[in-house]
């Protein structure tokens, strides 16, 4: 018997048994009520839940619509009457309300007691304890499939463990960075993104796959199947000085940092009388020419021009805004021409691109190129690399390997059993693509999230997982003033109509209602209003590195 016909026979019963207290302690019709416990036991079974107050919630909830369909629409089409659903037909069927509601809530409460059970091959077996490490976009995509799951029958019991209590856009850190959206706006928290799946708040020190065991401080989590989407972090190649005087772009804090940091220079800029040392203070150094560091220097360039009225004792022309990329363009993802039109409006609005040169060195005031150029400055944002999370390094990997987990292309980590991984922390490998590894896309990562929970609950019940296989939709990047370049499947765009596509697919794709109209409402008063200059953080504060 399939699992979802077994939870509604279980269901069922569970109801019949609960109509019987509840029958003898209100009086109602033996006959009809029994009828009704079947159909409304059934139900809950099919929705079972074994968290106690979601499950007594989803109890009450159908009990009330339980009322409405039978004590108000059927009992009087039965009896050859059109149901009114008015006051008065209310006020007389009370006593069912009353009876409908202990009875939802009595068999929703037997059914969440019950152990979790489902059927592989006919045989019963316990509940799967899956841990998944890491809420961005492929940990948080991961858990929402295994929700869905879990109403199906899969015998799962999900944890879902996080150092950041909220799942981010990061598409937009960079309009966060620049004041154009408020930062909390880009957020959403991870308990209610999966409000049925357990949450850890916390840092994972160590994983034992021998005994197969996550531990979290004094905390330890045991597990059947462990899904790492742990992402990752920036990376400076062991260059002198770049970590220690760098400004990073990977979460909600560093672009809130880097935004108070811009303000309070201008503020130091506004009052210094040296024009050298003023040049300093509003000279911006991005490394890295990919999505990321070109949004970066093109918002920052947008924030500083739009609030400088603010500041008299700032030129409009004192301003200097470089990009440093080793290659011989920029946004190599995308097609030469767009790479290439993304160059020349980022130039003619006075960002320079410098090409074919790297950062070598940093310091707390200049930055050192390849070509022997340094550019005096106090603000050094490095987007130039990024590695897997230094979990990674915490797991035994064959040969001694480094990096990025091996998968399979069922998205099993090689060499280790009931381990799978997801994201930018994995190497995936494409078969379309001959096998190559798939980009480190958020686009990819939802995609792998929902495939790796659709694997692990097909080997659970004796299946063949499945190999991943999507094929990237397009490429998206914002330029600053109301300009953009996208690629869509081969299909090309630029200027206002890829900035207006830019902004609809990403407003569309954010976490929730909420957030997309309060990002919608930044939008719309961003092109009303100027920027806020409020710093957030003391002077003392704002721009140590």
């Amino acid at each position: 018997m399939r699992d979802g016909a077994v939870r509604t026979v279980v269901g069922a019963v569970a109801g019949l048994v609960a109509a019987v207290p509840v029958g003898l302690l209100l009086g109602t019709g033996p006959l009809w009520f029994a009828v009704y416990s079947l159909v409304v036991g059934a139900v809950l079974g099919l929705a079972r839940r074994q968290d106690t107050a979601v499950a007594l919630a989803g109890g009450v909830l159908v009990g009330v619509l339980g009322w409405l369909s039978f004590s108000l629409t059927a009992d009087p089409l039965l009896h050859g009457d059109a149901p009114t659903w008015s006051t008065v037909a209310a006020a007389s069927a009370y006593p069912a309300l009353v009876a409908d509601l202990l009875h939802g809530a009595v068999t929703a409460l037997l059914l969440a007691l019950l152990p979790t059970r489902a059927r592989v091959h006919g045989e019963a077996v316990p509940a799967k304890r899956i841990v998944i490490v890491g809420g961005g976009f492929g940990g948080v995509a991961a858990a929402k499939r295994f929700e869905r799951l879990a109403l199906r029958g899969a015998p799962i019991d999900v944890t879902l463990v996080s150092d950041s209590n909220f799942l981010l856009f990061t598409p937009m850190l960079a309009e966060a960075a620049s004041g154009a959206v408020e930062a909390s706006h880009i957020s959403a928290p991870v308990r209610s993104a999966v409000a049925h799946t357990r949450f850890r708040y916390g840092r994972v020190d160590s994983v034992d796959t021998t005994g197969r065991t996550v531990h979290i401080g004094s905390e330890s989590l045991r597990y059947d199947h462990l899904v790492l989407a742990a992402g990752s972090v920036p990376h400076a190649f062991g260059l002198p000085g770049v970590r220690e005087h760098s400004w990073t772009m990977k979460n909600l804090a560093d672009a809130v940092r880097l935004r108070n940091h811009v303000l309070a220079l201008l503020e130091r800029a506004d009052v210094e009388p040296d024009s050298e040392r003023r040049r300093e203070l509003l000279t911006f150094v991005v490394a890295g020419a990919g999505f990321a560091g070109t949004e970066v220097v093109a918002e920052l360039f947008d924030l500083v021009h739009t609030v400088s009225r603010y500041y008299p004792g700032v030129g409009q022309d004192e301003s200097r805004f470089v990009l440093v990329h080793p290659g011989d363009r920029i946004l190599p993802e995308l097609p030469a021409e767009l790479g290439e039109y993304a160059r020349q409006r980022l130039t003619a609005r006075g960002i320079e691109c410098v090409l074919g040169v790297r950062v070598v060195e940093a310091e707390a005031d200049r930055v050192l190129l390849s070509d022997g150029d340094r550019i005096a400055t106090r603000t050094f944002v490095w987007t130039a690399g990024n590695r897997p999370s230094p979990l990674v390094d915490l797991l035994p990997r064959p040969s001694g390997d480094v990096g990025p987990l091996v998968t399979d292309a069922a998205l099993r980590v090689t060499g280790l059993d009931g381990v799978w991984a997801v994201g930018d922390c994995a190497r995936v490998p494409d078969p379309a693509n001959a096998g190559k590894p798939c980009p480190p896309t958020a686009q990819h990562a939802l995609r792998q999230g929902k495939t790796v929970a659709d694997n692990i609950a097909a080997a659970i019940a004796g299946r063949e997982p499945v190999e991943f296989r999507f094929r990237t939709l397009g490429v998206l990047v914002a330029l600053g003033h109301r300009t953009a370049a996208a690629d869509i499947r081969g299909r090309l765009f630029s200027g206002f109509a890829a900035w207006l596509l830019w902004r609809a697919v990403y407003l569309a794709k954010l976490p929730g209602i909420e957030k997309r109209i309060r990002v919608f409402l930044d939008w719309t008063l961003d092109l009303a209003f100027p920027r806020d200059i409020v710093v957030t953080s003391a002077p003392d504060k704002v721009d140590a590195r």
